[in-house]
């Protein structure tokens, strides 16, 4: 197989431009990395503590201080914009194209910022959360949609995970700004931190205008011109070449193929083979948040805090540095190991270091030196392991295995399924963890729970992860068709052309693939064997 990754024999173009364009459309996962990690340090911070205080007053230092319902509120509340924003991606994707939905995302996004900015009460803060939130949801549903339906088949997967390299690049960010304004007293000390985000939405904004709409999408819209103009930027090949031509043809054969079922609704998207798909792509972006990732980069500085550790906006730098660098090895094992062998990898790695996490807290104590070390230590191996599995191939799965007519619906369910758990965890993890009176105070003990979690995560991906590697986002149909148990799906090798269907002219309408292929194999060779001799002597035509 070698080392590198290669274009395969036989592909002309170029892969460049399409690569280039996923890169910079990843970028949109700083805006997601960057305000999730943000809000971790800024919790930490005493000025802001004090400034946005209520009346409570900490037991520990006596100092004034936000309630941990405030904290849950104020963290959890970007999670459910994130939810509402990634539901609002798939109309808006279809209706106005997958370029200008990023637009709209940034725009929405910047009201959030601003309102967070000026903000000197909870109120004003929280309804700044809600409104970034909700960009943030819209922008991480299409980010997915336009890579994978730009992005060449053999190198799909990394550039769609790229996204996750970018939200994990937005994590580290977060945690360097604040460390350097932690001890600000001033409002700089949460401004800062939070104005910076312009930055991030202005680039997505300004770059967005020049990038070409999706040529999928131009062909859902029934636009061929415009689909065959964008793939010609695409893949750096005129628009009458044979090559461009083929594949523009196969992208419109399928689409067509699909609608001759019928158009799908909402409703659509939960029967039969689009039901366990959803299922599928709900239940693996869920189970990413139930890894335990976010409690890390939303409260790991107060969780080190509480647990005593010293210097804890430098224990986050360095797990965020830890997630930064292991994305980088998944982007190449996502394409060499394929999907479903790096997610059991991630899954087996992350259930084994949640548990020795747990353990090591429990027995030894955090208070314990010792303790802290191995406890940051396998924090930073769980880290490992998440970002080079997890992290990026739940976004390269969940953007592959829908079909065009539903995919932006899809896609944006199990996206809000993602922010659903992450709002679920950001609200409840502050009564699970902290001590005070009505809160569990499980401390290091949150880990069994990420660990058992971790444990699930094992069996669901042997049970219902298909493997799609190699496969153009058409053939994946065939897949699911073909195959009906996802332990049986490594090594499929796909045998349908919708471009042969549609010139066999088979009525395909209630008709399976599986029955469509038939057919159009049966129609072939009732021409090839009409065809073959002047009586058909040859092939026994006439001979019963």
């Amino acid at each position: 197989m070698g080392l590198m990754l290669k274009k395969p024999e036989g592909s002309v173009g170029s892969a460049v431009p399409a690569i280039f364009i996923g890169l910079f459309v990843a970028f949109g996962g700083v805006l997601f990395g960057y305000d999730t990690g943000t809000i971790g340090g800024i919790l930490g911070m005493k000025y802001w503590r004090q400034e946005f205080s209520t009346g409570f007053t900490n037991d520990k230092d006596g100092l004034p201080d936000v309630t941990a319902d405030q904290t849950s509120e104020i963290v959890s509340i970007l999670s459910a914009g994130t939810f509402f924003g990634a539901l609002t991606a798939a109309p808006t994707a279809d209706m106005i194209g997958r370029r200008l939905g990023l637009v709209a995302s940034c725009v929405v996004f910047c009201v959030g910022v601003i309102l967070q900015t000026a903000a000197t009460a909870i109120p004003m803060f929280v309804a700044g959360r809600f409104f970034a939130g909700f960009g943030v949801g819209m922008i991480s549903a299409i980010i997915p949609l336009y890579q994978s339906e730009t992005s060449p088949k053999w190198i799909r997967g990394a550039v769609v995970g790229c996204y996750q390299l970018a939200i994990t690049i937005g994590l580290l960010l977060a945690a360097i700004v604040d460390n350097a304004t932690k001890n600000r007293n001033d409002s700089g000390s949460y401004r800062i931190p939070i104005a910076v985000q312009f930055a991030w939405a202005i680039i997505i904004f300004v770059g967005c205008i020049f990038l070409p709409e999706t040529p999928r999408y131009h062909i859902k819209k029934g636009r061929p011109e415009a689909a065959a103009k964008s793939l010609s930027t695409l893949r750096r090949l005129d628009v009458e070449h044979p090559a461009l031509l083929e594949e523009l043809a196969e992208i419109t054969a399928n689409h067509e193929y699909e609608l001759s079922l019928g158009k799908a609704s909402y409703l659509d998207c939960f029967k039969g083979n689009l039901g366990f798909r959803l299922l599928t792509g709900c239940l693996l972006q869920s189970l990413q948040q139930l890894t335990g990732v976010n409690f890390i980069f939303y409260y790991g500085t107060s969780f080190f805090q509480n647990s005593g550790i010293q210097n804890p906006f430098v224990v986050s730098m360095i797990t965020s540095c830890v997630n930064v660098a292991s994305t980088f090895p998944g982007l190449y094992l996502v394409e060499k190991w394929g999907r479903r062998n790096l997610l059991l990898f991630g899954a087996i790695g992350m259930c084994v270091c949640q548990f020795i996490v747990a353990i090591t807290g429990t027995v030894a104590g955090v208070e314990n030196m010792a303790a802290q070390r191995a406890l940051i230590a396998f924090v930073c191996i769980y880290i490992f392991f998440f970002a080079c599995s997890w992290g990026p191939v739940a976004w390269v799965v969940t953007g592959e295995i829908f079909p065009l007519k539903v995919r932006a619906k899809s896609l944006s369910m199990t996206t809000a399924s993602n922010w659903l758990l992450n709002f679920a965890i950001g609200y409840a993890t502050p009564y699970l963890v902290n001590p005070g009176p009505g809160n569990a105070n499980l401390g290091a003990k949150v880990f069994f729970i990420w660990g058992g979690c971790c444990f699930v995560c094992i069996a669901f991906v042997w049970a219902m992860i298909y493997e799609t590697k190699g496969l153009a986002l058409e053939q994946v149909d065939e897949l699911y068709a073909k195959v009906n148990r996802a332990w049986k799906s490594p090594g499929f090798v796909p045998t349908v052309s919708f471009q042969e269907v549609r010139q066999a002219n088979v009525d395909t309408r209630h008709m399976s693939l599986v029955e469509a292929e038939g057919e159009t194999i049966r129609k072939k060779s009732v021409v090839y064997n009409e065809g073959d001799g002047p009586l058909g002597e040859k092939h026994g035509y006439g001979q019963a």
